[in-house]
């Protein structure tokens, strides 16, 4: 029998010393203990905890106002109620035997947290772009989450199973073809890396792939606050305010809201470097409102906060709490006093390239955040009603980026090592895909029959 979680193995001083061969050998040696097919294994233990009780716990210090909405975006598909339970497979994760070599993992790793945003540099690239449950743990963990999410989105478009989990396999693949390609590069070559959109788009198979890349560019680099703010936004006395639209954008009506906030601003400003100081200064606060955003923050306190500089330009900044990983139970405490300052570190480790105000503050009440702008050309990859022959391309790219974000911190070479150069740690994860997949149809009937039931309430949007 294999313990559910060995020791993890950090990358030593010494061991990132140690010849690429002396590594590739180390990983070779782990089969021995934990052979690849097995990782193709899943079935829940016979006393796994309700998956209710699970979700029910990972909603200790939400907006109990909200999460009816939280549960009401996941009784919208499978796919929909995997994006919102985390936590769930973050318990499933730690009950199966994995490598014990640990990365920075994303903790959240499902097809729809990669997408396009832009560098500081104004240019526009591919990369993970949610990092709420970043934290260090197993590398399988990330790719088996990605796996499954494929398989799972694939049924969402009617795919065969077949057809899902070649998709599945797709991803798994990449990951390991690209993390050996990174194995044999200097850590400077691996941190400049990057997917940008230009690549993407010269890399397209035929002249259709290519307008439909170049097209998601387009509507990319029109995701800016220039093209934000006035949706969201009116003069009300001469001043800008967001338009309230309850229960997803609306004001806090406390009198000393405005002061908390600049408090926390003013902590946010001490997180950044001295050079964005200067940039930041160059705005003053004018309003401040709470934005429901995603499926699995929902309940989390997200504000936005808009800015104008002195001769009126907008800047709108997105205030999103930070709670504890739900990988953290079952690896070891963050070290981070902040758990914004633990997302920020770990989107940073991960990110080809991170957003200029990134930083993070605490509440006069104790509650953590971390802050980025709300939108910078940042865009999602629509996966709805695409083929198949779409899928194997997205899937492609999410196992190579998934790729470079592992290898910035984890041991590439003892992966490389473990993973081979064929295809037997592929097909097993194909079959963990399928099988998990299975799992979490099951487990959001289980929602669906609890909110008959009434012992969770939903809330449909489309009913308000």
């Amino acid at each position: 029998m294999y313990s559910p979680l060995e020791p993890f193995v950090r990358p030593s001083f010494q061991s990132q010393f140690l010849a690429r061969s002396e590594r590739l050998t180390q990983g070779k040696l782990l089969r021995d203990k934990l052979p690849r097919t097995v990782h193709g294994a899943w079935s829940p233990p016979k006393d796994r905890r309700d998956p209710i009780d699970i979700l029910e716990a990972s909603n200790e210090g939400r907006l109990p106002e909200l999460i009816p909405i939280r549960y009401g975006r996941m009784l919208r598909s499978p796919f929909t109620f995997f994006r919102g339970s985390a936590a769930l497979m973050a318990y499933d994760l730690a009950g199966l035997p994995n490598t014990g070599i640990e990365v920075q993992a994303c903790g959240d790793c499902h097809l729809l947290n990669f997408g396009l945003f832009a560098t500081p540099e104004r240019n526009l690239v591919f990369d993970l772009n949610d990092f709420d449950e970043t934290h260090p743990a197993p590398w399988e963990w990330d790719l088996k989450r990605l796996a499954a999410s494929f398989v799972i989105a694939s049924r969402d478009n009617d795919l065969t199973d077949a057809e899902a989990q070649s998709v599945a396999i797709t991803s798994v693949r990449a990951y390991r073809e690209h993390l050996r390609e990174y194995s044999k590069m200097s850590p400077l070559e691996v941190w400049y890396a990057r997917l940008d959109m230009q690549d993407i788009i010269a890399m397209a198979p035929d002249e259709d792939t290519k307008k439909t890349r170049e097209q998601m560019a387009k509507k990319a680099r029109q995701r800016v606050i220039d093209y934000l703010f006035p949706k969201i936004t009116s003069q009300v006395g001469g001043r800008y305010r967001f338009v309230d639209q309850p229960p997803i954008l609306f004001h806090i009506p406390e009198e000393d809201f405005q002061n908390r906030v600049q408090e926390a601003l003013e902590d946010y400003r001490e997180s950044l470097s001295e050079e964005r100081r200067v940039l930041l200064d160059r705005y003053r606060l004018e309003d401040i409102a709470i934005k429901v955003v995603g499926i699995g923050s929902v309940g989390t306190r997200c504000y936005i906060t808009l800015l104008f500089s002195e001769e009126n330009h907008p800047l709108i900044l997105q205030v999103k709490e930070a709670n504890r990983s739900v990988l953290e139970p079952y690896t070891r405490p963050c070290h981070y006093d902040n758990q914004g300052q633990r997302v920020v570190r770990g989107q940073r480790l991960m990110q080809s390239s991170s957003d200029i105000f990134l930083g993070w503050t605490k509440g006069r009440h104790g509650n953590h955040f971390y802050v980025r702008q709300l939108r910078d050309m940042k865009f999602s990859v629509p996966v709805e009603r695409v083929s198949s022959a779409q899928l194997h391309h997205y899937a492609e790219f999410c196992g190579w980026t998934l790729a470079r974000a592992h290898a910035k911190s984890g041991d590439s070479a003892t992966i490389s090592g473990y993973l081979g150069k064929g295809d037997k740690f592929d097909v097993a994860m194909g079959e963990f895909a399928l099988a998990y997949a299975n799992q979490n149809e099951e487990d959001y009937n289980i929602l669906v029959q609890a909110v008959k039931a009434g012992r969770v309430e939903a809330l449909i949007e489309a009913d308000l």
